[in-house]
């Protein structure tokens, strides 16, 4: 919805010829090759994000490097990854709710829980931590249909300052990306 409301490409993050492996991997159990399946992944869907923005067609993802980080740091990895500085930088919306409508939503899901939604269940404060450290706008979906939430979306300025966003790539955690001073405040790239 988001990309046909952009004009936008919607560029798969696990692309599909990954989708195979995608199963053997998630069988394991192993978060740092879980991790690692993912990072191959979003490099691979960043060099077809690249194409297209070349070509100056916009692009969505349904999530990306933030995502990968946030969720497998939370999950325990031990790895300590150094993003390459020109990675496309997205803007990235938090897709949040309150807690009665997310356990309503998991319950209505029609696919089996694995081992990965268990874990993630598990580690909810330490997921809702973890995507913290990022710079992202968050979107309360918390009562919103699909077409609610795409406006608000639509909505939000990513042109000027945002109080939970900016569009620079920020250090996160300092053992996942090299921090990156932020800009003073009210300041803006020329």
């Amino acid at each position: 919805m988001l990309a046909a409301a952009r004009g936008a490409v919607l560029v798969p993050t696990v692309p599909p010829a990954y989708q195979r492996l995608r199963r053997d991997v998630d069988a394991r159990g192993n978060v740092e090759a879980r991790m690692c399946f993912h990072l191959s992944a979003l490099f691979a869907a960043a060099d077809e994000i690249r194409r297209h923005l070349a070509l100056g067609i916009p692009v969505v993802v349904e999530s990306y490097f933030a995502r990968c980080l946030a969720t497998h740091h939370a999950f325990g990895t031990r790895l300590g990854i150094t993003l390459p500085p020109d990675l496309p930088q997205p803007v990235t919306y938090h897709l949040a709710c309150d807690e009665d409508e997310r356990r309503w939503r998991l319950a209505g899901r029609d696919k089996p829980v694995t081992h990965w939604d268990a874990l993630a269940e598990a580690t909810v404060d330490r997921l809702t931590a973890a995507y913290a450290r990022f710079p992202m706008h968050r979107v309360d979906t918390t009562g919103l249909d699909p077409d609610e939430v795409l406006r608000a979306i639509l909505t939000i300025d990513t042109q000027g300052a945002h109080h939970r966003a900016d569009t620079e790539p920020v250090g996160a955690h300092p053992h996942l990306l090299p921090p990156v001073p932020r800009r003073a405040e009210g300041a803006h790239r020329r």
